[in-house]
């Protein structure tokens, strides 16, 4: 939040943190976006939300909120936009980290490594659905376009 926080104000924007800790929140959380008249969401990257990007994505149409999201999962299940890591990279590399366990290397010797391929998807059709206008700027920069 703290990496946030000055950018927003920054840009006259206001922050709003909504937790939701199981999947029974979501509905909860989504009313009090629209009674916050947000003008758009974030969802954090989190193991349940990742689990869940098709019913988050389905919440947004349905409460007309934009949102961004980390998995690619949620862009082309409907929601505006992902940004993240490439998901099938990471477990790529999990398969070679094994691998090499099994090969005898201890855990504490192999390199800690990062996501080195990130993934920025545009879904038309939903902006359409929200009525907005995504700049061409922005679609030539998106790694892939659903229309």
């Amino acid at each position: 939040m703290k990496n946030l926080e000055a950018p927003a104000r920054a840009r006259g924007l206001q922050l709003h943190v909504l937790n939701a800790n199981t999947e029974r929140d979501f509905d909860a959380a989504f009313a009090r976006l629209v009674q916050l008249h947000a003008g758009g969401l974030v969802v954090a990257p989190d193991i349940m939300f990742n689990s869940r990007a098709q019913q988050l994505a389905a919440l947004t149409l349905k409460h007309a909120v934009p949102a961004v999201h980390t998995v690619r999962e949620f862009a082309v299940a409907g929601g505006l936009m992902s940004y993240g890591g490439n998901i099938r990279e990471t477990h790529r590399q999990a398969g070679i980290y094994t691998g090499r366990i099994l090969k005898g290397e201890k855990p504490a010797d192999l390199p800690v490594q990062q996501v080195t391929k990130v993934e920025f998807v545009i879904n038309l059709k939903t902006a359409k659905a929200l009525g907005l206008n995504v700049p061409n700027t922005l679609i030539g920069r998106a790694d892939e376009v659903i229309e």
